[in-house]
């Protein structure tokens, strides 16, 4: 028998889950607190270890009007002088895939799509006969992993065989995990005294300007990262690169969080963004006046957790290893995450047969997810800075990540897909010898 398994949360952790648990012959339904299914934000980079299982699901890229990465430069936002440029056009022979940059929208979408999601709201009793049943406008308040019960705010209670946590950075099922675990690691998040900046400019919109079209001109194909060569006391750059079938290009801003979260919060935030970024190259600080509907978000860390799962209950994405922007693997993580825990999951028929699997499941992701997770709070080039935490999380044959080239290859070059039928065939051919 298939098991009955709940995702809390239908963002891209959620939605890779549910299409990989579907193909692998379960009953999914997800629970999501908000009122609409969207995604909303800006673009975001799919590096080819996230591809590959994009891939796998039938992902349309095409579909998804995805722009694919030929090169990532970084250059210095004072005088646009390069500083290095990394060559991607042979992505796909030397990472297994190409780069890609595509709208979180476009994704959330094609995801949709392929989960063959039906939306209702409020939580349901039925199960969506073909296809996935998303239920909208369903906060969940309380989930007790031992027992698989998911309480909601409207007091409605259900049981599952699994409950998969795709609920974010203020996860209530990693509440449930770590209490039913009794992890001792404090799981708060923390300020990380940075915030981001995001907006988007149609790229027709740039043309029309003379510092736009200065600019365009002077770009190369891809990622660009403008750092900040003169105040190099805190980390401030921003990311430049399109999305929409190049229609659209996409700006983030990563840079010291004013001293108060009020001032954050403040609703001049073109004014903040000038003051971060004010004495950057004259065009490109043309493009952040020019700006509409510039948003800030401040950034969040956590410490990794030892475990992302207890008893009938696992963590993905945000949720388990909540990811600074730096390297670009937040999302990545989470594709990966959902793309494993399906594949983990094919064949078990009935409860008993979660323990193991679920322990393989935490065996394959938390060490790499850590690592990249770590990484991900500092830039590209400055990996040494942080070797010595990533040294407790290395596995044997994966070599240290402390270069921008390294780390280049230990995140995008690596098929999750692939380490996971591996290691299935390890449990098969245990059990024989056995």
């Amino acid at each position: 028998m298939p098991l009955d398994i709940a995702i809390i949360g239908a963002g891209i952790a959620g939605l890779t889950a549910a299409v990989s648990l579907r193909r692998s012959g379960h009953r999914v339904q997800i629970y999501e607190a908000s009122a609409f299914s969207g995604e909303i934000g800006a673009a975001l980079n799919l590096t080819p270890n996230g591809v590959q299982v994009l891939q796998h699901l039938g992902f349309d890229f095409k579909r998804a009007k995805a722009v694919q990465m030929v090169n990532w430069d970084t250059v210095s936002g004072i005088d646009l002088g390069r500083i290095a440029c990394q060559d991607l056009h042979a992505a796909a022979d030397k990472f297994g895939a190409p780069f890609f940059a595509v709208h979180r929208v476009d994704l959330h979408s094609e995801l949709m799509r392929l989960a063959n999601v039906s939306e209702a709201r409020g939580p349901a009793t039925g199960q969506q006969a073909d296809g996935i049943l998303l239920q909208l406008a369903s906060p969940v308040t309380r989930v007790d992993a031992e027992e698989g019960r998911i309480e909601f705010a409207d007091g409605t209670v259900r049981h599952a065989d699994l409950v998969v946590g795709a609920d974010g950075l203020r996860s209530v099922v990693r509440d449930a995990v770590a209490r039913g675990a009794g992890l001792a690691e404090p799981i708060g998040l923390v300020a990380t005294g940075q915030s981001a900046f995001r907006f988007l400019v149609a790229t027709e919109d740039l043309q029309a300007t003379a510092s736009g079209r200065k600019l365009l001109a002077w770009k190369t194909p891809g990622a660009c990262l403008l750092a900040d060569t003169e105040l190099v006391d805190k980390e401030r750059h921003i990311m430049w690169y399109p999305c929409r079938d190049g229609a659209v290009q996409n700006f983030v801003g990563i840079h010291p969080s004013l001293d108060t979260s009020e001032a954050d919060a403040a609703p001049d935030v073109q004014a903040q963004m000038l003051r971060q970024f004010g004495h950057f190259d004259a065009d490109v600080v043309q493009i952040l006046r020019d700006a509409k509907d510039t948003k800030c978000w401040p950034l969040f860390s956590m410490k990794p957790l030892s475990s992302w799962t207890f008893g009938k209950a696992v963590l993905i994405g945000d949720a388990a290893h909540p990811m600074l922007p730096f390297g670009g693997q937040g999302s990545n993580q989470a594709i990966e995450d959902g793309g494993v825990l399906g594949r983990v999951l094919a064949g078990v028929q009935d409860a008993t047969g979660l323990p193991q699997r679920l322990e393989l499941f935490d065996k394959l992701r938390v060490r790499r997810a850590s690592r990249i997770q770590i990484l991900s709070s500092v830039r590209a080039n400055n990996e040494h800075l942080v070797q010595d935490q990533i040294a407790q999380y290395m596995e044997p044959g994966v070599p240290l990540p402390n270069s921008f080239l390294g780390r280049l290859v230990h995140d995008a070059r690596f098929d999750a897909l692939a380490h996971c039928e591996e290691a299935l065939r390890e449990l098969e051919n245990a059990k024989t010898v056995h």
